[in-house]
């Protein structure tokens, strides 16, 4: 198993336990997942972190429990493994961004079997770092496919789907608040350690 985390600073030498910047809802007796650690994403989802930092971000996969409707209504029968939805305004910087992939010893790291998200209460020492610097190629390497729209707001409904529905930096997002959307009570939107 590989874990990573995704960073623009290209000098991290340890990753240091933090609070998240943001403390979010996460549910009963996992209130612990606010305070100090160090968070990474396996290699299976890290697709969810190849986009600038703050760009808000829906991200789309069937699950066993998928119905034939939902996967026909999102993916009309493409092969993609994952849908991901941003916003118009972030397409330049994340066609011209840069981002730092350092790969983290698995060892210390606790499974929160949630969309591939992992903690350590420990600091880690990264064992590798790569340079992505054409972040929609890596998406399509990874069989996702983008889809850029003027607003995230029009997705607020589809944590009632099937899907497996992962939203990141939705504060960010264009109306997001102002349409009604909520919230949703997930692991996978951390403010990164790093």
């Amino acid at each position: 198993m590989r874990l990573f985390h995704f960073s623009d600073d290209p000098d991290i030498r340890r990753f240091e336990p933090r609070p998240v910047a943001v403390p979010s809802e996460r549910g009963p007796g996992r209130d612990w997942l606010n305070g100090p650690l160090v968070w990474a994403i396996s290699e299976e989802r890290q697709a969810m972190y190849l986009f600038p930092r703050d760009c808000p971000r829906i991200l789309l996969w069937p699950t066993p429990q998928t119905s034939s409707e939902d996967l026909a209504a999102w993916f009309g029968g493409r092969s993609w493994t994952t849908l991901a939805h941003i916003e118009w305004r972030w397409f330049e910087r994340l066609r011209t961004g840069r981002l730092y992939r350092y790969e983290l010893p698995a060892e210390t790291f606790e499974d929160l079997d949630t969309a591939g998200m992992w903690v350590s209460r420990g600091a880690v020492d990264p064992i590798a770092l790569e340079v992505i610097d054409d972040l929609p190629a890596a998406l399509a390497a990874l069989d996702v496919e983008l889809r850029i729209m003027p607003t995230l707001a029009p997705l607020k409904d589809v944590w009632s789907t099937t899907l497996h529905a992962s939203g990141i930096r939705l504060r960010n997002a264009t109306g997001w608040a102002e349409a009604g959307a909520p919230t949703p009570r997930l692991l996978a939107s951390p403010e990164p350690s790093g």
